[in-house]
């Protein structure tokens, strides 16, 4: 397949709030609401009015109360009452998929300036009621629609740890070697805090008020990612496995979080005009989708990786900076193992395995933190890359140049 042409993203045409552990400060904000009420300040910051968009995306897994009414709803809350949108969900590559899917639609030229978001609340996520006449009385079916969504696979597979546990297993991933991996992840989550956290206040507005529930007041501040423990070497030494013969601990996988985070795509004209600083361009290059063998999650960014560089006309040679979405340390251990890539090197600035993880606007804060860093380095081309749900991933690739 060709790389894309002509779809391009606007320096600092984007944003995240921080995240936070579950049922911590955003516990209670609907994330639908939320999105609206961060997008809203963070355009008006950047003197883009909401009608600028021709076109739209939503990402999101977890409901909230009517969002059936979906991206209409967001868009309308933050002013635009003309573009009807796309909402889609793809656990936790759903970040990703929302950008490929406004990419396709630019390239077809059924918009040229589109608002991608994405959100989730994994606090207080809903419980449903399925009805079911053959059950004993009428009884419903009820879902947690997190819990059990994290605890097993609907075809009968383990929980998501299972998936991380076959990987270590088959590739001889020993619980001291994910320990040195998340150790590395937190020095260099840890680097983004350098200067009072200069490399987040890039794209976050930190520090950051917390709303109410009805977003009408101030309830509380926080200084960045709220639930972040530091990882050292001698506090994960003391930490047993989770599973009875296995080998993931505590401190080598992530924690569920909430947060949204946001993305403006567009033809490169519409880009330059968006953009802080014109001299600098971010171009997207290529996306890739894959799924591998059942029950082994933390293998599928490989495929999904070499899928995007393809479309790119790349190779892995030519890439300046990789981040993944690392729900498991074994993640990126099977990545270097797979590709030769040194895995000290991938996902400088920090990454999920570090900051948690509210599913849908995962992804999307790692591909903007790896534009961050590119436009630091002076330009390059960077490769994301993450699991999903169903054994599957999704990648992208992006290239920054800088004329100034």
């Amino acid at each position: 397949m060709a790389a894309i042409e002509n779809v391009y993203i606007p320096y600092a045409g984007y944003w995240s709030t921080p995240f936070c552990k579950w049922q911590s400060s955003f516990a209670d904000l609907h994330a639908v609401k939320f999105a609206a009420y961060v997008a809203e300040d963070a355009l008006a910051e950047r003197d883009i009015d909401a009608s600028t968009f021709d076109h739209a995306v939503m990402g999101m897994t977890t409901p909230q109360k009517s969002s059936f009414y979906g991206l209409p709803w967001l868009m309308k809350m933050i002013g635009n009452d003309e573009v009807p949108g796309t909402q889609v969900a793809q656990a936790c590559a759903t970040g990703a998929r929302v950008l490929q899917t406004a990419a396709f639609e630019i390239e077809r030229e059924i918009g040229s300036v589109s608002l991608c978001m994405a959100m989730d609340r994994t606090s207080n996520s809903p419980v449903i009621s399925y009805p079911s006449g053959s059950n004993f009385g009428g009884a419903p079916d009820l879902e947690n629609w997190f819990l059990d969504s994290i605890s097993g696979d609907p075809l009968g597979g383990p929980a998501m740890v299972g998936t991380a546990e076959n990987c270590a297993r088959d590739w001889q991933i020993s619980t001291e070697e994910q320990h040195d991996v998340a150790a590395r992840r937190w020095e260099q989550y840890e680097m983004a805090l350098d200067d009072d956290r200069a490399f987040q206040k890039g794209y976050m507005k930190l520090p950051f008020e917390v709303p109410d529930a009805k977003f009408r007041k101030t309830v509380g501040s926080i200084d960045g990612d709220e639930g972040v423990r530091p990882s050292t070497k001698e506090g994960l030494a003391k930490l047993k496995p989770v599973s009875e013969d296995g080998t993931v601990t505590f401190g080598g996988q992530t924690h569920p979080a909430d947060g949204n985070t946001a993305m403006i795509m567009a033809t490169r004209e519409r880009a330059a005009e968006l953009s802080r600083d014109p001299s600098i361009e971010i171009a997207v290059r290529g996306f890739g989708v894959a799924r591998t063998k059942p029950h082994y999650m933390p293998h599928a960014p490989v495929p999904a990786a070499r899928k995007a560089l393809d479309m790119a006309g790349l190779t892995l040679d030519d890439i300046d900076a990789v981040k993944t979405h690392n729900p498991f340390a074994v993640n990126d251990i099977v990545f270097a193992r797979e590709t030769s890539y040194d895995v000290n090197k991938m996902n400088n600035y920090g990454c999920s395995l570090i900051f948690g993880h509210p599913n849908g606007p995962t992804g999307m804060r790692l591909i903007i933190e790896l534009i961050e860093e590119l436009v630091q380095r002076g330009g390059g081309k960077g490769l994301f890359t993450g699991c999903a749900a169903g054994d599957s991933a999704l990648a992208v690739v992006v290239e920054v140049t800088s004329t100034s």
